[in-house]
């Protein structure tokens, strides 16, 4: 199971039957990820400038992430810069490793298979000696955060928005220029010194501000980001064979785009969906949206 390979059995465990809404600390160990996925690993993924332009994030805090033509030569990533940026304090967030490294492919291919049909991808970051990436935000979706080397310090807050997903509630969506000093003033709800050999829960929602808490050594995590099926994905699924009837793929024209006539498209299209799906054959649906679950990589949920 490659679940096992972030967290120990008591942590699967939890992901696969509770599926925690408050973040969780786990001592991990060291698991075949550990010894696949390390910092020479990923070193040498940075030095021989393979990584792609379009999967590299350069941040450091209080400042917004750096133009890609701060790593950039002749429309390539240029390793030497990477390395100097690095070196002048800079987080390197290297994204979507599934892709790219086949350990980590398969394992996130069986961590969808694990919990029927959660998507989910793989960042590293990593970050120098007393340094700080990313400050204050929140995500979308749960989050196993598995520290490889170094101490990564995490303040948290609880959630100040409601289960967001994809564009809803979105932290730079809703942002308010008073979030950041009314969290510094009340200290955070909970805190964490991440050790190698350490595994995080973080659930959706949750505000972090993580930052290296060593002077001396540097920090580097892996982020497995877990996008939860909702409801919404389940009604999507349901509607999704809809276009196979005629009426649903007839033209609303101009003049029916409008006032009172709008309204009325309205009403039918409603009437016409309440009874598609009064009609759907759930077994049947049932199957396919299972076999679409297991099979989506790139939607975020």
């Amino acid at each position: 199971m490659s679940l096992r390979l972030l967290l120990p059995e008591n942590g699967v465990v939890d992901l696969l039957t509770t599926w925690p809404d408050e973040p969780r600390v786990y001592e991990r160990g060291s698991t075949e990820l550990d010894a696949t996925v390390t910092a020479e690993f990923l070193d040498e993924y940075v030095e021989t400038g393979c990584v792609p332009a379009s999967e590299i994030a350069v941040v450091k805090a209080p400042n917004p992430s750096l133009n890609r033509d701060a790593f950039m030569r002749n429309g390539r990533t240029d390793a030497a810069k990477l390395r100097q940026l690095h070196d002048r304090g800079f987080t390197i967030r290297l994204g979507n490793l599934q892709r790219v490294v086949p350990f980590l492919a398969r394992a996130s291919r069986r961590i969808q298979e694990e919990t029927a049909g959660y998507s989910n991808y793989v960042h590293a970051f990593l970050t120098p000696p007393g340094n700080q990436g990313l400050r204050h935000h929140w995500d979308q979706q749960m989050a196993v955060i598995v520290q490889v080397a170094g101490v990564k310090r995490w303040q948290l807050w609880r959630p100040p928005v409601v289960a967001p997903m994809r564009e809803y509630n979105e932290s730079w969506r809703v942002w308010r220029d008073d979030y950041i000093p009314r969290w510094e003033a009340a200290g955070p709800d909970l805190e964490f010194d991440l050790k190698a050999g350490q595994s995080l829960i973080l659930p959706r929602g949750w505000v972090h501000n993580p930052s290296v808490a060593e002077f001396d050594k540097r920090s580097l995590h892996l982020t497995f980001a877990i996008r939860e099926r909702t409801r919404l994905w389940l009604a999507e699924q349901l509607l999704a064979g809809a276009i196979e009837r005629e009426e649903f793929r007839r033209i609303v024209t101009p003049g029916e785009m409008r006032g009172m006539e709008l309204s009325r498209q309205l009403a039918e299209t409603r009437a016409a969906l309440m009874d598609y799906v009064a009609d759907l054959d759930l077994p049947e649906v049932a199957s396919a949206v299972g076999q679409a679950a297991m099979t989506e990589l790139e939607y975020t949920t």
